[in-house]
């Protein structure tokens, strides 16, 4: 009996046709490759006889086609072959000891820190080492002066500020006093005044300013306020270069800046109204007061406003620039402290600036018109630093000097410990209370007649 799964006869006749179509195929494949044998041994016959060789059958073959990758082409040229970069992270190393510096002299005290001129022993260079005064209201806490000093100095390198070089610790029982190393100036612009005869010539003053308005505008336009930009705070060296230095009061800023900042910044004497007056929201327009007061100060070799307290600053302000209305001053009413004001009414002798009077023997029209406006009351009004280097006032003659040509002096920082004929008030203290202006402040007695300033009588001030 046969199963139902066997081959038919019909499988077995498939089977055969297809076995004897794959035999046939196979003869006409080999049949195929031997002609084509032949003939290529016949071509290389042939080309032998004529001289070629095998070699050069080889190099007249065409090369093996490769596959290409997306965009390459065969024709182009192609680059080197690439190279992994391979970076290697610097081990962390801690910093360096004040003990490799030999400490010369003492230079002065600020209100955040001690300064010193010292020698780095490994290399004999002269620096300016400044130990950080630490927050006794933080038990010894590292001070938030201190890190945005050491911050804005990173970000701020600049051919007229001063160059932060590393920060180094103490040793030993001083272990966590911490201090910046500098770059040393032999001079700052307020000894080197107390100690010269006659004021900076009026082209020394445009070599100055220009510096120091280049220094201010790299500040703001990498968003950065200085917060107390004063003489004593810009350094000179002998060959005529200054460099802003004392960041113990800066800080980074934004467009627009925080509308919360603290009002107790820059030094008394070249504090801007506005702040005297409460003000928690300003810009880079307190710098550019602060420049208007340095530049009545280089032309006279005194500070322009000495108040001895907010009161007689303010007082001091009016009584050289005018007091302050709604047309020259909007928003001055609105100014925290501005309501405990009394103020004369309006007239021709207590609305103008009495700058051009008071200069007369020392500016031109042009550089009166400048002065004028960095000591203008209303904020908006001041120049950007930029706009101050482009003003007419320095393209007149005489023209800016030479920074080769400038005179020489003695250094007292690098030889003794600074002597402070007419004491300057230091920078506020950070968490200082502002004092403001206690009770109602009559500024109408100070207006009584600026014929006195002639004859050197002063301003009363009156608090009732």
């Amino acid at each position: 009996m046969t199963s139902r799964w066997a081959d038919s006869a019909e499988d077995a006749a498939e089977d055969a046709r297809r076995k004897a179509e794959k035999e046939e195929k196979k003869r006409l494949k080999g049949k195929k490759q031997r002609e084509a044998e032949e003939a290529q041994q016949a071509a290389a016959a042939a080309k032998q006889a004529n001289g070629h060789t095998r070699e050069d059958e080889d190099a007249e073959r065409p090369a093996k086609r490769r596959r290409l990758s997306q965009g390459y082409q065969r024709d182009t040229p192609q680059p080197a072959e690439r190279k992994l970069l391979r970076t290697h992270a610097p081990a962390w190393q801690p910093c360096r000891s004040v003990e490799r510096f030999d400490r010369l002299n003492h230079i002065e005290e600020g209100s955040y820190g001690y300064v010193s001129r010292a020698r780095e022993e490994a290399t004999g260079e002269i620096v300016a080492i400044k130990r950080l005064k630490l927050d006794p209201a933080r038990d010894g806490g590292f001070p938030v002066t201190a890190l945005r000093e050491i911050q804005t100095l990173n970000a701020a390198k600049h051919r007229h500020i001063v160059d932060l070089r590393e920060v180094v610790t103490g040793e030993g029982e001083a272990k966590e006093d911490v201090y910046l190393v500098m770059e040393f100036l032999e001079h700052d612009l307020k000894t080197l005044q107390e100690e010269m005869e006659e004021p900076f010539l009026p082209s020394e003053v445009k070599t100055l300013l220009l510096q120091l308005g280049s220094a201010v505008e790299f500040l703001h336009d990498n968003w950065i306020l200085h917060r107390d930009l004063k003489t004593s705070n810009i350094l000179m060296n002998n060959r005529g270069e200054i460099k802003l230095a004392d960041f113990g009061m800066a800080r980074f800023v934004g467009d627009p800046a925080p509308t919360n900042l603290t009002q107790l910044v820059v030094t008394l004497w070249y504090r801007a109204p506005e702040l005297l007056l409460g003000a928690k929201d300003y810009d880079a327009s307190i710098d550019m007061w602060s420049l208007g007061c340095i530049f009545g100060e280089l032309l006279t070799k005194q500070p322009l406003l000495q108040g001895k307290n907010e009161v007689e600053q303010l007082s001091k302000i009016f009584e050289l620039c005018g007091i302050p209305t709604e047309d020259t001053w909007p928003a001055f009413k609105r100014l925290p402290n501005a309501r405990t004001l009394r103020l004369p009414p309006p007239s021709k002798a207590t609305q103008g600036s009495i700058i051009r009077s008071k200069f007369s023997a020392n500016l031109t029209n042009a550089g009166t018109a400048l002065l004028n406006s960095l000591l203008s009351l209303n904020p908006a009004k001041r120049p950007t630093a930029k706009a101050m280097l482009e003003h007419a006032y320095f393209r007149e003659d005489p023209r800016p000097k030479p920074t080769a040509m400038f005179p020489t002096f003695p250094s007292k920082a690098g030889q003794e410990k600074r002597r402070r004929r007419h004491a300057s008030p230091n920078a506020p203290m950070r968490g200082a209370v502002a004092p403001g202006l206690q009770g109602d402040v009559d500024f109408g007695s100070i207006f009584g007649g600026r014929e006195e300033e002639e004859r050197g009588g002063g301003f009363a001030l009156k608090l009732v």
